[in-house]
């Protein structure tokens, strides 16, 4: 009589485990750029057609709208910009992001140097708050944030639209800012009072220099979110004279004497759309850079 003796597995030897890996391996990667390029696909090409719908005749548009222009329609840029009012829409976004961000960067950094470097009682529970910003639906403080604006009289005005871009920009920048300033050297900034510095030179001539790479980020974001913002301004900006680009693209494509106009339309999308380019492109460094950071601290 024998007996079976149930022996244990035996483990995988360098050589099995070395030819298995790679191929999962690659099998990841392969899988990896075919969902990376595809995604591209998806962002690439809307974009592409809108700029080359923008060069070509209405007629060319409706009957070959995948094909290049017989002859680029340059005009249509200068008729946008002009007959269009997408002049004066692209002045006021400027004139209201631009504020809205030099505000959102000063009140932002100030906020999140305070919370990060000096202790007080309730420390925590500001930073919480401000953090608390970012979790809270827009959608939701439409309705309040309208009677409010009403009230002080800023409804659709440049002032009111600013304040409440900046109070929307706020709790992300402090959020963003606060770990920049808690990872900066304190040895600095104490060599900066024994020299006799005051906190506002402390502030401004050593810790904020500092702290660029990553108020350039948030910079960055900031204008890419407000410049792209459409429901505030439908809501808060109802006079046609300040209209934001997002809100006069809808009003074009919506209007009874422009709705055939569409070489005009896609021409004034594509302005629109140039300064968000020119930003990715411009700051792309930035941008990467200000992930990383935000993923590792």
């Amino acid at each position: 009589m024998t007996a079976v003796v149930d022996r244990p597995a035996r483990p995988a030897t360098r050589a099995e485990r070395t030819d298995s890996s790679p191929r999962s391996g690659r099998a990841g990667d392969v899988a990896a750029h075919l969902f990376l390029v595809g995604w591209a696909v998806l962002v690439t090409v809307p974009l592409l057609w809108a700029v080359v719908s923008s060069l070509k005749t209405d007629r060319e548009i409706l009957t070959s709208p995948w094909t290049p222009p017989a002859q680029p329609q340059f005009h249509n840029w200068s008729r946008a910009w002009t007959e269009a009012s997408i002049g004066s829409y692209f002045v006021n976004s400027a004139i209201v992001v631009g504020t809205a961000l030099v505000l959102t960067m000063l009140l932002g950094s100030l906020v999140a140097y305070a919370l990060a470097r000096y202790t007080f009682p309730g420390n925590r529970l500001l930073y919480y708050l401000f953090v608390s910003g970012i979790l809270f639906p827009v959608f939701l403080a439409l309705v309040p944030l309208f009677f409010v604006v009403k009230q002080l009289g800023l409804l659709g005005t440049y002032p009111g639209l600013i304040l409440v871009y900046t109070a929307y920009a706020l709790p992300f920048t402090v959020f963003f800012l606060h770990s920049f300033f808690r990872t900066l050297p304190t040895a600095i900034a104490e060599a900066a009072f024994i020299d006799g510095c005051s906190h506002a030179g402390v502030f401004f001539r050593v810790m904020l220099p500092l702290a660029r790479p990553g108020l350039v980020s948030i910079g960055i974001f900031n204008f890419l979110g407000l410049w792209n913002q459409y429901l505030l301004p439908l809501v808060l900006n109802p006079d046609p004279d300040r209209y934001v680009l997002a809100q006069g693209l809808a009003a074009l494509s919506v209007s009874q004497g422009y709705r055939s106009d569409w070489s005009g339309l896609f021409a004034g999308l594509t302005i629109a759309m140039l300064p968000v380019l020119a930003a990715y492109v411009l700051f792309q460094r930035q941008i990467r850079s200000g992930l990383t950071a935000g993923a590792v601290r």
